[in-house]
């Protein structure tokens, strides 16, 4: 284990905010998602091209998204990553598990930090959009992005997540899912050096320690771990093949924390999804969850 510079500054720990999942057919992956036993809300819309699903957990959520309208993407310019333009090019190459997202308590000041460390040199990307309460009615959303880069790992996407208007953004009816997830734990990346990672994954999540040991390299945020795995430590530990890291770490699976593993096997039976066992684990491969891999755990 060791332990980053000290910066001079009280250290800002950022929790998971949500995970991006980035699919060819929108409405097939939620329902997908449904099937699974998740709880899924409505179909939303930005204004950039891309449509999504949320999916919510308490103080995370997982974000289905998929490029609806490519002829609202805007041009790329200088300090501004292109949220359409980034989803449409992962997408050529397949589906799965495109972006993860930190909380974000300044946005201003996550970017400037996100400089000082030499991991990003952007502009804030702020945007607002109309939700639905689960009664339908509509109620405003708003969003402040600072966002980095890890030059190891090109394909994937990394921001965090400043909102202004949470109270209209999560709601208890929605974390309530009948597989019995409770929250999510952690996700799991993989890369051929997982220690190639360390200063960028200390210094996006704002953890002073970064553990190492033979699996790769972690970091316990606020809410959730972040693990980077070697490729056949994942395969060990998964039971299934990691995605193409030949360019780059790659976001491989989500892991979920589960009350009742019945529970969780029933729901998946019901739904028709098809599982495995590892490690005392319910595994969905990515074969059958879009390019992504789902492991529930009590």
């Amino acid at each position: 284990m060791t332990r980053l510079p000290e910066s001079g500054s009280r250290e800002m720990r950022r929790g998971l905010d949500h995970i991006v999942h980035a699919v060819r057919d929108l409405d097939a992956a939620a329902e997908f998602y449904r099937r699974a036993g998740f709880t899924v809300g409505a179909r939303n819309r930005h204004p950039w091209g891309t449509h999504n699903y949320i999916v919510q957990f308490p103080g995370v959520f997982i974000e289905l998204i998929t490029v609806a309208e490519p002829g609202l993407i805007p041009q790329a310019r200088p300090r501004m990553v292109s949220f359409g333009d980034f989803i449409g090019d992962f997408l050529k190459r397949g589906e799965g598990l495109s972006m993860l997202v930190l909380e974000g308590k300044g946005a201003a000041a996550d970017a400037e930090a996100f400089r000082l460390a030499g991991i990003g040199d952007f502009d804030v990307f702020n945007f607002e959009r109309e939700a639905s309460r689960p009664d339908g009615a509509a109620v405003k959303v708003g969003f402040s992005l600072a966002f980095a880069v890890d030059a190891k790992a090109p394909e994937l996407g990394f921001f965090t997540c400043q909102q202004h208007y949470p109270e209209n953004f999560w709601n208890p009816a929605f974390q309530t899912h009948a597989n019995g997830v409770s929250g999510i734990a952690g996700v799991i990346m993989v890369a051929g050096s997982p220690e190639e990672h360390r200063h960028f994954l200390g210094a996006f999540s704002g953890v002073s320690e970064v553990k190492s040991d033979a699996r790769g390299i972690s970091v316990q945020t606020p809410r959730g771990s972040i693990e980077v795995m070697n490729p056949q430590a994942y395969r060990d530990y998964a039971g299934t093949e990691p995605p193409d890291f030949t360019r780059g770490a790659r976001l491989a699976a989500i892991g979920f924390a589960i009350r009742d593993k019945g529970r969780a096997a029933a729901a998946f039976e019901g739904g028709g999804v098809k599982t495995a066992e590892r490690n005392r684990k319910i595994v969905v491969a990515p074969d059958i969850a879009h390019g992504a891999t789902l492991i529930f755990a009590d």
